[in-house]
């Protein structure tokens, strides 16, 4: 049954006009870029047929940026400049990182924190931004033409201030951003499209640094999420850095420089991924100092010393359960997402939670890219044969601070997005002619326990005693779960509002000098593409030319034959130059100066196709 046809503001697509549109997983460990094709939705793969993109960024001395599999045969070599896992820092300052054991060399600056590397301090933000543009660069050669958007996914449990960073990300990176979409919700949708089920599903997705579950209700075409819970520093990096810490005590080692250290955490993820079909794996490593690491580790061992980890993920899935009123015997089928639930202990004790074995037919490493280019599709405008209609929540109470140092909630978690909600509020003192108005956002009860977004002030409240102001204080959420607070006294009219920035997110100045950057460099950019492009043509003008001498170079009398070497001398080497219309102009002279031969060479193909027979026998 079609129920929406939903398109953005001036994306509706004109009759048999498909828009170029992708979703785009942006993951701790790995990346992906989907696309809807031919009505089914598929990952991108690049050059060498690969669909994951490595989430790592190497900057190098000479300012040099290498992303993905290059780079990650860096980050042994070169720790502190190679960045991996950026996602767990996104909207995150100093002091939410100070346990984490990383080569990084942190920035304490306001705001969200930075790295410093060789090519120099570079924000979560950028470092994330270079991620896209390569997702993006992939997507466009692989579609062949401009996207008009994406729909990125973030963790269910990103606050304000960390989907504020992603957008922030992807503008730079010069995407247009169709929709935020949480993880789970991208993956249900896949899901749900994929087998055409109805019920109710959770959705446990265990990535490389974050755990969400979401209980989404499947309906005729609607994705209702009902309830969403879990945890945005717990993911398959803390398996990866317990085993990294049981190797250590295993070889009788206390700490290790930042090189050593890196290696031992590769090999510890390597030995996680070999025993997902293995009982055993032998981890082997020779340190700088030339001593070699050689022990045993087991899928027992492994289990038990990552079973609190494992554990850590159920206390979000009974609240999620909990916040929908629902028991594990309602729950019709659990979907894994993320490369961590390939950890047979994992799958195990989903399996022990639900009572049923989870559903895995579906690739975990690409449901959420598949679905997310599946919402891009509808938003984009491109009709489907199915419409559905998307239901999403917010993660965490919105509020305001109140006298005492207390959050009043005026957005429970939970609530459908997009939102608005008002709430009243009044003056403290007799003549208080101003309010300040303090936003938060978390569970707890007391301010110092939430995080800060936003501070704004209303001012010109009539001088009334205590009690008698009737200040409206209106929240909105957008369908990204971005927020925008607005005050107005009702008696005088006089209002005061702001679109939250969160106190961790980058300044719209920040945003603009780092776009700058990157204009600055777009032409540099179009000019070595055009380059690359004029290069592959030119080559295989040439290529041809020389296998038609071999085969054919008799048809040439000697001074056609030396016209046709001359171009053809000139072509290879304007080709070896970096002069993008110098290569053309040699490719078009090389076609023209063998155009004649051309022609010989078909009349002698016909010839030789046409020996031996009659006009009637064709």
């Amino acid at each position: 049954m079609a129920l929406l046809q939903i398109s953005e503001p001036g994306l509706s697509a004109a009759p048999h006009q498909h828009r170029l549109a992708v979703g785009i997983d942006l993951g701790t460990t790995n990346s992906l870029v989907a696309t809807v094709r031919s009505g089914s939705a598929a990952c991108l793969p690049d050059d060498d047929g690969r669909t994951l993109l490595p989430s790592v960024v190497h900057y190098g001395a000479d300012q040099t940026v290498t992303v993905g599999h290059a780079a990650q045969k860096r980050q042994n070599q070169d720790p502190a400049n190679t960045v991996v896992s950026v996602k767990r820092f996104m909207g995150r300052g100093l002091t939410d990182v100070a346990d984490a054991a990383t080569p990084y060399r942190f920035v304490d600056e306001p705001g969200m924190l930075k790295l410093s590397t060789a090519a120099g301090i570079k924000s979560p933000v950028e470092v994330s931004a270079d991620i896209l543009r390569a997702l993006r660069t992939r997507a466009e050669q692989s579609l062949g033409g401009e996207l008009v958007g994406a729909v990125i996914t973030v963790p269910a449990y990103f606050d304000d201030a960390q989907r504020q960073a992603t957008k922030d990300a992807a503008r730079l990176a010069g995407l247009n951003v169709l929709r935020l979409l949480n993880e789970p919700t991208a993956a249900a949708i896949a899901y749900g499209l994929d087998n055409a089920s109805e019920g109710t599903y959770v959705v446990y997705d265990l990535g490389g640094g974050t755990f969400d579950v979401s209980i989404l209700e499947l309906t005729r075409g609607v994705f209702e999420v009902r309830a969403t819970s879990g945890d945005s520093q717990l993911g398959g990096d803390d398996f990866d850095h317990r085993l990294y810490c049981w190797i250590l005590e295993a070889a009788g080692l206390s700490q290790l420089n930042d090189k050593d250290a890196r290696l031992l955490l590769t090999k510890a993820r390597q030995a996680k991924e070999a025993l997902t079909e293995h009982a055993s794996t032998q981890i082997t490593a020779k340190l700088s100092d030339d001593s070699v690491i050689d022990v045993e580790l087991t899928a027992e061992i492994f289990q038990q010393i990552t079973d609190h980890l494992v554990q850590k993920t159920v206390t979000p899935v009974r609240r999620a359960l909990r916040d929908a009123r629902l028991t594990a015997d309602d729950i019709k089928g659990v979907v894994l997402v993320g490369g961590a639930t390939r950890m047979p202990h994992v799958r195990r004790a989903v399996a022990q939670l639900f009572g049923k074995p989870p559903l895995t037919n579906l690739d975990p490493d690409k449901v959420v890219a598949l679905g997310a280019a599946m919402q891009a599709n509808v938003l984009a405008g491109n009709k489907g044969d199915d419409d559905w209609l998307l239901l999403d929540v917010i993660p965490l109470s919105l509020g305001l601070e109140t006298m005492g140092g207390l959050v009043e909630k005026v957005i429970p978690r939970n609530s459908t997005i997009p939102t608005a909600r008002a709430q009243e509020f009044t003056t403290f003192k007799d003549g208080q002619t101003a309010m300040a108005i303090h936003v938060l956002q978390g569970e707890r009860e007391l301010v110092t326990d939430c995080r800060s977004l936003a501070r704004f002030e209303l001012r010109g409240i009539p001088a009334m005693v205590a009690g008698a102001a009737r200040i409206r204080v209106t929240f909105q959420v957008d369908a990204d779960g971005l927020l925008s607070v607005s005050a107005q006294e009702q008696s005088s009219g006089v209002q005061a509002s702001i679109v939250v920035k969160p106190s961790y997110g980058l300044s719209d100045d920040e945003i603009g000098r780092m776009l700058s950057d990157s204009m600055a460099h777009a032409g540099d950019d179009l000019e070595a593409r055009k380059l690359a492009e004029a290069r592959v043509e030119s080559e295989s003008i040439v290529n041809a030319t020389l296998a038609a001498l071999e085969q054919d170079g008799d048809l040439l009398n000697a001074d056609e034959r030396q016209a046709v070497d001359t171009a053809l001398a000139a072509a290879q080497a304007a080709n070896a130059g970096s002069n993008a219309n110098l290569i053309r102009t040699a490719a078009e002279a090389l076609n023209q100066a063998s155009g004649d031969f051309a022609a010989r060479r078909m009349d002698r193909a016909v010839s030789r196709g046409l020996a031996g027979h009659k006009v009637s026998d064709f």
